[in-house]
């Protein structure tokens, strides 16, 4: 029974319908103009939002599954999808900055939808686990390649508009130009062309699927490469220590997780969807069955990262949301890596396959619930930095307050509400001063380290009212003072009091306070400024080192009488 079925979906999937392209361009084009006229209403409101979301991707659902033969489920199907992303357009725009994560609850909503996709095409809401994986695989790159081909042919369609419109303009008929102009005619010009290409696309999945194997042989080339760098770079880690990755880069977990997927991606490519079409060269299959390996100590490595990082700093929405990722990655690596155990040689690549359709469903699954109003990753952060302060494993003056304020929402907000009634002074003073700063930027030029250091650098002037400019100046502009620095009088310029801003591991820079407009100002001189890096390198100095002008006599280069370069000897 269960080959019965899924036969049938496979004569549905590629079973030609001949009125197919107008069907799709007529449902995507007034699609297309329904978003315009929410959009043109101001939707940008929740309900504006969601009806953008239910008309974008409920059409779009039903142009890539409607067919003559099983019409019903695709529209019950479709009608899920525009409820589903509707809810969750809605969530998203209404969340303002009560929540931190809004943009991740989309893009899981949209991966849910996506995987769910190929697999309604399989028939899986009829089969259960026992859809079959050929078919779902036949339509994850049908999908692809037919969604790309009309994507493609909406850009030639525009440049062939566009083309025309100038040739009309040439002989001042400009009807055709006002009318690509018109935002109403590009939303339904652009949905019809997409919805007509994709259409006459799917009427030929048979010729695709072809296509499909011909671009998967020429991609499973590349796990070649791919295998023999994993294995050397497995190895240097085995013989170096994994230490030599963190010092190497700080961007260890995305790099990690993207060579995963790349061996995700070509392991496929060599495995296909059965045993009949995969490559019979023994170099790809081992190649593949390396790739299918690699995956679990990359993804291992990538938690060991992310792990010392939430040690180092603790949680953030970001990095639960990274959690997440990396959990699915490592059980898509312990998967494979069962695969490839328990079937040894030849039987891997089954079992392979069947951890992949599994492994879809629980993905899309998970996908679906982090996009509902379930779990608050705001709150989870928020309540772990808090024991963090609490418990010593970060110092009151490294506490992320800026953190609490602006990134983790209201649970964020209301975790500082707890800290400003602290029995510490010190908390106190410092998460009053995040909740009375107008931004982030705002709070870190008064509070983040290069203030501390501007703070705390000596200026050395005679009047008060120099040295509150020079404070106010520095905090200002505070990247002339990142780590330390020092301001010196050194005596007049102009009839302005001349200063000298010594900052580490940089040269020297001169002003001059202006007391007419009582503020300072970077020092001019002949046509360059007066300070200039030594030939001999930045010149350490501390609050000791002995600060003066000397008289310097040389000579210069003048043209017509007006000085053209430096002074030399």
């Amino acid at each position: 029974m269960a080959d019965n079925q899924s036969v049938t979906h496979e004569e549905i999937a590629t079973s030609e319908w001949r009125e197919r392209p107008w069907v799709l361009a007529g449902t995507l084009g007034l699609a297309g103009l329904v978003v315009h006229l929410i959009t043109d209403a101001g939707g940008e409101d929740p309900i504006g939002a969601a009806l953008v979301a239910a008309f974008v991707f409920g059409p779009l659902a039903a142009s890539f599954t409607l067919s003559r033969e099983n019409w019903q489920p695709s529209l019950i199907f479709s009608g899920v999808v525009a409820l589903v992303m509707a809810g969750i357009a809605w969530r998203a725009t209404s969340a303002g900055d009560h929540y931190a994560d809004e943009g991740f609850w989309v893009a899981a909503g949209v991966l849910a939808i996506t995987l769910s996709l190929p697999l309604f095409q399989a028939g899986f809401h009829q089969l259960r686990w026992r859809t079959s994986y050929k078919l779902a695989h036949f339509h994850v790159w049908t999908d692809a390649i037919t969604g790309a081909g009309a994507l493609a042919f909406v850009g030639l369609s525009w440049a062939l508009v566009m083309v025309l419109a100038e040739l009309f303009s040439a002989i001042q008929i400009d009807l055709l130009k006002e009318l690509a102009r018109e935002d109403w005619f590009a939303f339904v010009f652009s949905g019809a062309a997409f919805g007509a290409a994709l259409g006459v696309l799917r009427n030929q999945l048979k010729i695709i699927g072809t296509l499909q194997n011909v671009v998967l042989l020429v991609l499973s080339i590349l796990a070649v490469p791919l295998a023999i760098a994993l294995s050397l770079f497995l190895l240097a880690v085995i013989v170096s220590g994994i230490d030599v990755l963190w010092e190497a880069t700080r961007s260890a977990t995305p790099l990690l997780l993207a060579i995963a997927v790349g061996c995700f991606v070509l392991a496929n490519a060599v495995v296909r969807d059965d045993d009949a079409d995969a490559s019979n060269s023994r170099v790809l299959r081992f190649a593949g069955f390396v790739l299918a390996l690699g995956i679990l100590p990359l993804s291992l490595m990538a938690a060991v990262s992310m792990g010392a990082r939430i040690a180092q700093h603790g949680l953030s929405p970001e990095r639960l949301w990274a959690l997440v990722a990396i959990a699915l990655a490592v059980a898509f690596g312990v998967a494979y890596f069962v695969s490839a155990i328990r079937g040894r040689k030849e039987g891997w690549r089954g079992f392979l396959r069947q951890s992949n359709l599994h492994l879809a469903v629980v993905t899309a699954v998970i996908a679906l619930l982090l996009a509902m109003p379930i779990l608050n990753f705001g709150s989870i952060s928020a309540s772990n930095q808090l024991a963090r302060l609490q418990s010593g494993a970060v110092s009151v003056e490294e506490f992320d307050y800026a953190a609490l304020r602006w990134d983790f929402g209201d649970a964020g907000r209301e975790a500082l509400e707890r800290l400003a009634k602290s029995d510490d002074a010190k908390i106190v003073e410092l998460t009053l001063a995040a909740q009375n700063a107008d931004d982030r930027y705002d709070y870190r030029r008064l509070n983040g380290p290069q203030a501390l250091a501007i703070n705390k650098a000596p200026i050395e002037v005679e009047s008060e009212e120099v040295r509150l400019a020079v404070r106010t100046f520095l905090q200002n502009e505070p990247y002339r003072c990142r780590e330390s620095c020092r301001v010196v009088e050194l005596g007049e310029l102009a009839g302005n009091p001349l200063l000298v801003l010594l900052a580490k591991n940089t040269d020297a820079k001169f002003f001059v306070y202006d007391q007419r407009k009582k503020e300072v100002e970077e020092a001019i001189i002949r046509h360059g400024l007066l300070g200039r890096q030594s030939p001999y390198g930045v010149i350490g100095f501390d609050e000791n080192s002995k600060v003066e002008l000397r008289p310097f006599e040389g000579q210069q280069l003048y043209i017509d009488g007006e000085p053209a370069s430096g002074a030399f000897k």
